[in-house]
């Protein structure tokens, strides 16, 4: 034979071929076999070109043909490029997966887009999506990636709406989360939706399959969000009720603290939380959890109480151990001095810690004899160590009063000594009331100063108008009132009383020069000379040509009133010139008026004080002076008369 023909023959048959020979029946081989026609009869050409008569061939009929062909297609699938088929796993390298989809031939594909399922294996079934039926090798052209992203949002919808539990690849970390591969898709899972508990390190997920629920879908933007943590949460429910069933007051238990809060501390019982409030985490006072428990520390709790329907669970740590009241000596008692440090500070007072858990507090009445309202803070502050003296203890209620000032001597029990009626001292003004002002000799003595005893001459509306809080000022003292821890104290004091004076110097019928200063429904205040203050009514205000003196105005005033115990003097310009100047009465006057009149303003120019300033010991002393020149004046008139007289 020629090379062409072995090249024929030795050409794989068809599986058509291959039926069609098997189907003929075999000859007798008694019978002489006629002569048969093989394909090497035909030659290649004939073959590839379609022209080869199968009929020629003995025994092939028709109808043979056509059930051989029928068996021929239905080996075969029907491929066609741009579709999903199913197709099996037939080898797995480490680089490709070899599938078979019943066409011709296998296809390839990346093992990279079976990252979600690393566990695959030959004989599964996979759904790949047909790129091409031959690429430019002849190749089929598979994707399973495709395949799975078309497919994928019609099952995303479909787990979505089931509830069914998925399974993802996590591929990276992004902002919040992480982006997980799911069904081809990438879909969103929120840091928060990892676990029950807060996640530190997103990274230890990434490059792990996971099982999720989708929680959201945008239809629009073709987003979706899925949740590993409704599924841990669903068996967490579980867990919470069979353990909650079982718990019972008083019951001690292990725990994992999962959380730490300013206000307390959650703790892990096993799949349900518990809290463990800050008052019951240690018998004394702290003031953050940290001090006592650490992160993810293994701690025993005992239940203090549960509710079934909320499933919440109060857990106690302090409880495990005794009480501190119940190891306070039995020896302590009121009157006893302690030492403690200050745990808590407040207006009211302050918290004193004598042993851990054990506390009693210091009221701020019993920081000072001082009877003026201060704050504890002006006393101590926070983490001082201080020493007290047991006042009240009650051991059923566990409860305890400490105080300070007993540890000083009570100034009041030696004030009569101290400060005797008519001593003058130096005191703090520490407040003003309508009615006087609250001073401070020494702390823990107060006194009072009645506004009438501010100023002899001066009516005071308000303390302020002559002195200022924390000022200085000079008192004596008038009365000591030591049971209500009182004392009463003047001001004016300090000086004589300037009415014993003021009597022969602003006599009934004197005319002196004055200011108006103040002016109310009834008339006008008038500062007069050396300080004093009289009052002009209204009807006395009239000038001689019908107008009225109005405040700030200057003018004289006749004395028509002089009252030294009721310290009242009453003046009128009116009387100057509505007095009768012709009657032998008022010329007889005449000259004493001008005569005081002259002497007010000689001791006018001599005062360093002016009608708004308070009198002073200077003021009393020009006054005697002025007194005495005027007594002697008199007396010189008088003799100088007499004289005329005798001649």
């Amino acid at each position: 034979m020629s090379e062409e023909t072995n090249e024929v023959q030795g050409a794989e048959p068809t599986v058509a071929e291959t039926e069609q020979t098997a189907a003929q029946p075999a000859k007798p081989a008694s019978k002489a076999a006629a002569p048969k026609k093989t394909l090497s009869d035909y030659g290649a050409e004939g073959v590839n070109d379609g022209s080869f008569d199968w009929s020629a061939l003995e025994g092939y009929s028709a109808e043979t043909k056509g059930k051989l062909e029928t068996m021929y297609q239905k080996s075969f699938n029907t491929v066609a490029p741009h579709e999903i088929v199913e197709g099996t796993i037939v080898a797995v390298t480490p680089k490709d997966v070899v599938i078979n989809v019943g066409y011709k031939s296998e296809g390839v594909v990346a093992k990279t887009e079976f990252r979600y399922n690393p566990d695959i294996k030959v004989g599964e079934k996979v759904e790949v999506y047909i790129d091409a039926l031959e690429d430019k090798e002849g190749q089929l052209l598979l994707s399973h990636k495709k395949a799975r992203a078309l497919k994928a949002w019609d099952r995303i919808n479909d787990v979505f709406t089931n509830e069914t539990v998925i399974t993802g690849y996590v591929k990276c970390r992004t902002k919040g989360g992480l982006i997980v591969d799911v069904f081809g898709l990438e879909a969103f899972l929120p840091g928060s939706q990892i676990d029950v508990k807060p996640i530190r390190d997103y990274d230890v997920y990434v490059g792990k399959n996971m099982e999720f629920k989708v929680v959201k879908i945008n239809q629009e933007f073709k987003n979706v969000v899925v949740s590993h943590k409704v599924l841990l949460e669903e068996e967490l429910e579980q867990q919470k009720k069979d353990i909650i069933s079982k718990l019972e007051k008083g019951q001690i238990l292990e725990g994992i603290v999962k959380n730490v809060t300013s206000y307390g501390v959650f703790v892990d019982l096993g799949g349900v939380d518990g809290l463990i409030h800050i008052t019951d985490l240690s018998w004394g006072r702290i003031n953050h959890p940290e001090e006592i428990v650490q992160l993810d520390s293994k701690i025993n709790v005992v239940v203090l109480d549960y509710d079934d329907e909320k499933k919440r669970i109060a857990l106690g740590l302090k409880q495990l151990s005794a009480h501190p009241w119940e190891q306070l000596s039995a020896d302590l008692k009121p009157g006893d001095k302690v030492t403690g440090k200050v745990v808590v500070l407040a207006d009211y007072g302050a918290f004193v810690e004598i042993a851990p858990g054990v506390e009693g507090l210091i009221h701020v009445s019993e920081m000072s004899y001082s009877s003026h309202l201060r704050s504890a803070s002006d006393f101590m502050k926070p983490g001082d160590e201080v020493e007290a003296v047991v006042l009240t203890l009650d051991r059923e209620e566990r409860k305890m009063s400490l105080g300070i000032k007993q540890l000083k001597e009570d100034p009041w029990n030696s004030i009569a000594d101290k400060y005797p009626v008519g001593s003058k001292h130096s005191a703090t003004v520490k407040n003003f009331t309508n009615y006087g002002i609250f001073v401070e000799l020494e702390e823990g003595v107060d006194g009072l100063i009645h506004i009438s005893d501010l100023s002899w001459t001066k009516k005071i509306k308000h303390p302020s108008e002559i002195t200022k809080i924390d000022d200085q000022i000079e008192v004596v003292v008038l009365e000591i009132d030591s049971e209500n821890r009182r004392l009463s104290l003047g001001h004016k004091q300090l000086e004589q009383d300037p009415w014993e004076v003021f009597g022969t110097i602003f006599e009934v019928g004197t005319v002196h020069e004055g200011t108006a200063v103040e002016k109310n429904d009834k008339g006008l205040v008038i500062s007069l000379p050396y300080g004093i203050e009289g009052f002009a009514p209204n009807k006395h205000l009239k000038r001689e040509d019908n107008s009225n003196i109005g405040l700030d105005e200057k003018a004289d005033f006749k004395v028509i009133e002089f009252n030294k115990d009721e310290k009242k003097l009453i003046v009128s310009h009116s009387k100057i010139w509505e007095s009768p100047k012709a009657s032998d009465e008022v010329e007889a006057k005449e000259p004493k008026e001008k005569e005081a009149k002259s002497g007010a303003k000689a001791a006018k120019a001599d005062a360093t004080k002016k009608s708004a300033e308070k009198t002073t010991l200077g003021d009393i002393s020009a006054l005697a002076d002025l007194k005495e020149e005027m007594e002697a004046k008199a007396k010189g008139k008088a003799k100088k008369s007499k004289d005329t007289d005798a001649e």
